[in-house]
């Protein structure tokens, strides 16, 4: 398979050890969450009110903020949900 010119390979940081052999083997793949998988998105009511809520409050035009989850495998493995269930506003600092 082609892979995008936007994807890079996977490098990870010197060590004095390895686990394993660094030489590449094999054809080079792509991976991506939504390539072989159906993702779902799942959030919690009281998440989005508590957003929404921080967005209206906020006197700026854009603000930044966290919203935080799990990803996880459905059971047939077809698919993966994200599930969102907590707001972080974050600092302004």
């Amino acid at each position: 398979r082609i892979v995008p010119k936007r994807m890079v390979p996977f490098s990870f940081p010197l060590s004095k050890c390895a686990l394993w052999d660094p030489v590449p083997m094999g054809d080079v793949i792509g991976s991506h969450i939504t390539y072989y998988r159906n993702p779902k998105l799942s959030m919690m009511e009281k998440t989005l009110r508590l957003a929404y809520r921080h967005a209206k409050q906020n006197e700026k035009e854009l603000f930044s903020c966290f919203l935080l989850g799990t990803l996880a495998v459905d059971e047939d493995g077809e698919g993966i949900t994200l599930t969102i269930d907590r707001f972080d506003p974050g600092r302004e600092v």
